[in-house]
C-alpha cells in the first residue's frame, strides 16, 4: 500500500502543470432547456391570471388559486398563453424550470375544468359513505374510520365502493386521495384493500398446502 502510493507520487510530480491544473479545475456544464419547461401554457377564456412579481393569482369557474413561484424563473405572457423560462443558467434554475411550469399549468387546468381521483374498495364488507363534510369508510376494523372532507374538495361514493374525489387544487385532491388509501392499503395476496381505479397491484402466490 506504501509502495503504490509512493509510485503515485513520483508519476504527478511528472506530469505538467498545466495538465494538473485543468484535473483539478471545476469543469462548468450549460444545462439543457427542460422538455416540460419550455412547452408554453395556454390560458383558456374563462381564466384570468394576474401577475405581481412572483406571485401569481388564477381565477377561473371552479375557484381561485394564487400561488409564489420561485425566483429562479420568469413568466412571460404572449396573448393568451405563458412561458415559464429560467432566470439563468444555473442547475438550480434547471431543476425548477419544469416544476414550476407544471405548477402553472396544474393551476390554470383546476380553476377551468378541475381534477378528479376514482379510488376502489376491494374486500367482503369494505364500503363508503358521505354524510356532510365527513367521509366513513369501513375498511375491516372494529369501528368505522372517519374523515373529514377538507373546504374546496366534493367527495361521491357510487355503489358504496366507488370513491370520486375531484376539486380545482390538484394538491390537494392528490393528497386527501392518497390519505383515504392509506386507510387499507392493497394486500399483495388477495387484493384487499383501497386502491386507486388505475392502479395495479403486484400478487403474491399464498403458501401451498402438502
Amino acid at each position: 500500500m506504501q509502495a503504490s502510493s509512493i509510485l503515485g507520487q513520483r508519476l504527478q510530480a511528472f506530469q505538467p502543470a498545466a495538465a494538473r491544473q485543468q484535473r483539478g479545475a471545476h469543469v462548468q456544464t450549460t444545462c439543457k432547456d427542460s422538455r416540460i419547461g419550455k412547452v408554453p401554457v395556454p390560458v383558456p377564456d374563462k381564466v384570468t391570471v394576474t401577475v405581481n412579481g412572483q406571485h401569481v393569482v388564477v381565477k377561473g369557474p371552479k375557484g381561485e388559486l394564487q400561488r409564489t413561484f420561485h425566483p429562479l424563473v420568469v413568466l412571460e405572457r404572449e396573448e393568451n398563453l405563458f412561458r415559464v423560462k429560467r432566470a439563468d443558467e444555473s442547475r438550480q434554475a434547471a431543476q425548477q424550470h419544469g416544476l414550476q411550469r407544471t405548477l402553472l399549468s396544474n393551476m390554470i387546468v383546476g380553476v377551468d375544468t378541475g381534477f378528479t381521483t376514482t379510488l376502489q374498495m376491494l374486500g367482503v364488507g369494505y364500503r363508503a359513505a358521505v354524510a356532510g363534510n365527513n367521509l366513513t369508510l369501513n375498511v375491516g376494523y372494529s369501528n368505522p374510520v372517519q374523515m373529514t372532507i377538507p373546504q374546496g374538495l366534493t367527495v361521491k361514493v357510487e355503489k358504496n365502493t366507488t370513491i370520486e374525489v375531484s376539486g380545482f387544487d390538484k394538491e390537494l385532491v392528490g393528497q386527501f386521495s392518497a390519505n383515504v388509501r392509506s386507510k387499507r392499503e392493497p394486500e399483495p395476496y388477495k387484493g384487499k384493500g383501497v386502491r386507486y381505479s388505475d392502479e395495479v397491484v403486484l400478487r403474491k402466490e399464498g403458501k401451498r398446502g402438502k
